[in-house]
């Protein structure tokens, strides 16, 4: 069995994710990465920034509302991703539509059991029907917007009652993110700015011009699974699965429809690669890129020891969420955080070089300078994050 052994897997990291080399646009960034996380609004920008070449706010703005390129979608892990449209479809077959009906039943059952319809079922039905009505009259709307139209929105759910974390949400909530998931709606303009989440909903066949088109399933798997590959390979059926959110079953089918090759990446542990993607690269020179929280990179694998060097435990919450990280030659060497101030704070856990130190502190004011007044807070605090920003 062909090596791919720790220090090619971090040069292909480097050259692959735009941080050895900048990518030429925003399109090329969100091909290239198969998707930049935008579950944390600021997080796309900063994703886009790591890696495009002279990124500026309005370039992903112009991408996502005027020429409507790229497209914010729920995909993989029910996690938001700023997509092609192309790849929309592809993301939408193979992993979004699963998510529907879970949560469909859910919805109803919560419905029923807590007085708001008898028949949640035909009521929910009923309320889809007039929310999309008053989008396609609208054009676009928020979800306040919508329940002036659409009083039965204003209906309020409890979740965790009794529970410290309890809170009661919108149905607005839940009728909107099952449109989603159904792609007969998207999220178009946030209504504050660039750093805010709540977004402006369009018909996906007006935003677009067109519906998505309807793909194969399995068809879509194996197109969703041959670009991580070139992207993020190799991985390990661990890291796959934990990326896509598929079963073993649906796994395992993507793999036997496409040309792999099992590779050795050390430890005893089976990687796989497109099988025309064995060739050893040839290592970029230095680097050092600061990447967001939740940055697609740092995201890319559920086996991450590689490229985090131990460092896990401060660099992650409890439930996995990454913070900003300090990557150097395709391996994390440390964390940022923006202070109150402006300044952005760094901390490396590790001894390196004087110019690897030099690079860190340009990287810091080239951030600090893009952002100017703007300040952003991850949407998960990570132990090291906390630290930094006291």
């Amino acid at each position: 069995m062909q090596a791919i052994d720790v220090e090619q897997r971090r040069a292909r990291l480097a050259i692959r994710h735009g941080l050895a080399e900048p990518f030429g646009s925003v399109e090329e960034a969100a091909t290239r990465m198969v998707g930049l996380h935008a579950s944390d609004p600021a997080t796309v920008y900063l994703a886009a920034w790591a890696r495009v070449n002279a990124f500026r706010h309005a370039d992903l703005e112009d991408a996502l509302y005027e020429r409507r390129s790229l497209v914010r979608m729920l995909g993989m892990r029910r996690t938001m991703f700023v997509v092609p449209v192309d790849l929309a479809a592809v993301m939408d077959e193979a992993c979004t539509k699963a998510l529907a009906p879970p949560q469909r039943r859910r919805l109803i059952s919560m419905l029923e059991g807590q007085g708001i319809a008898r028949d949640g079922s035909r009521w929910l039905r009923r309320v889809e029907r007039a929310t999309m009505a008053a989008l396609r009259e609208r054009g676009e709307a928020t979800a306040v917007e919508l329940t002036t139209t659409v009083p039965e929105l204003g209906n309020k759910l409890a979740f965790g009652e009794g529970k410290t974390w309890g809170a009661q949400v919108g149905v607005s909530t839940r009728v909107l993110f099952l449109l989603a998931t159904d792609a007969r709606i998207v999220r178009g303009r946030p209504r504050g700015s660039w750093l805010s989440s709540q977004y402006r909903w369009a018909p996906t066949d007006l935003w677009l011009g067109a519906p998505l088109p309807k793909l194969d399933h399995d068809d879509a798997s194996a197109s969703l699974l041959r670009r991580w590959l070139l992207a993020f390979g190799p991985g390990t059926l661990t890291d796959i699965r934990w990326w896509t959110g598929w079963t073993a079953r649906q796994t395992n089918a993507a793999l036997a429809a496409l040309e792999v090759t099992e590779v050795d990446i050390g430890g005893g542990a089976t990687g796989y690669v497109l099988a025309d993607d064995t060739a050893e690269v040839e290592p970029p020179e230095h680097q050092v890129t600061l990447l967001p929280s939740l940055d697609p990179t740092i995201m890319g694998w559920k086996e991450r020891d590689w490229y985090l060097n131990g460092y896990a435990d401060v660099l992650f919450d409890r439930n996995g969420n990454a913070g900003p990280t300090i990557v150097a030659d395709g391996r994390v060497i440390g964390a940022w955080a923006q202070t109150a101030d402006g300044t952005i704070a760094t901390k490396l856990l590790e001894r390196v070089d004087r110019a690897t130190v030099r690079r860190v502190q340009g990287e810091r004011e080239r951030l600090a300078e893009w952002l100017g007044t703007s300040r952003i807070v991850p949407r998960f605090r990570t132990p090291i994050d906390k630290e930094l920003t006291g």
